[in-house]
């Protein structure tokens, strides 16, 4: 079926007379800033503390806008006889939002958490040489990023949560057990301090057998009995 002449200008003056009776809001920008919602796509955080150097991030960005740069540091053995292990540490991380296309391909595969979106969007430049941030300033914006939304009640608790618990349960119970240790310890503590006796004291204590009513007395602690025979030296 042809369409009616005039269909389309029909429909083009509904619209407008939709609008025309409507309020007309204008943000007062920059006075007031806009409420944003908070999965907006600002520009990128960095949370240095979690950057392990992978460089999945810089592998994986379709623009080749991200730059790292590290060095290896050798780290000794916390043990004797271990063996000591390096590690990359970090020298410098930019990110040009001249060539970014906002994509967020860089968060998702980062597996330690170091990158985040912030709802930040005012740092355009007058040069576009300027756009190439460094780490300093996304750490800056890192302060700037949302908390994550409360997770659904009725959903699986995620394995992070269900570890880390795990492992204070552990530690609580080593700490439980280890309680009733602690007194005897305190008890050898402040037998050390208190002054030893004199060797020959001890000596003579621990030497000597304690007299019992079941043993019989030497001759010499024994009583004399009494004697019938008169003195001799007296009636002489």
């Amino acid at each position: 079926m042809p369409p009616i002449p005039g269909s389309g200008l029909a429909k083009g003056l509904a619209v407008t007379l939709r609008t025309m009776t409507r309020k007309t809001v204008t943000e007062q920008y920059p006075e007031t800033q806009p409420d944003l919602p908070p999965r907006t796509r600002g520009v990128i955080g960095l949370f240095e503390e979690n950057c392990t150097v992978c460089m999945l991030c810089a592998r994986e960005c379709p623009d080749w806008c991200i730059y790292i740069d590290s060095h290896k540091e050798t780290v000794p053995a916390a043990a004797p006889g271990g063996r000591d292990r390096s590690r990359n540490v970090l020298d410098r991380f930019a990110i040009d939002f001249s060539l970014c296309m906002y994509c967020g391909i860089c968060i998702e595969v980062c597996p330690f958490d170091a990158l985040f979106w912030s709802p930040e969007f005012e740092y355009s430049e007058t040069d576009i040489r300027d756009l190439t941030h460094e780490r300093d300033k996304l750490r800056e914006w890192m302060w700037t990023v949302p908390a994550p939304p409360a997770l659904d009640p009725g959903a699986e608790e995620p394995k992070e949560l269900a570890a880390a618990r795990k492992a204070a349960d552990k530690l609580a119970a080593q700490q439980e057990a280890a309680r009733p240790a602690e007194p005897h310890a305190d008890e050898q503590a402040r037998a050390a301090e208190q002054p030893t006796r004199a060797m020959g004291d001890s000596k003579q204590q621990t030497d000597q057998p304690k007299p019992t009513s079941d043993q019989p007395r030497p001759l010499s602690d024994q009583p004399k009995p009494p004697s019938d025979q008169p003195d001799r030296e007296g009636r002489e």
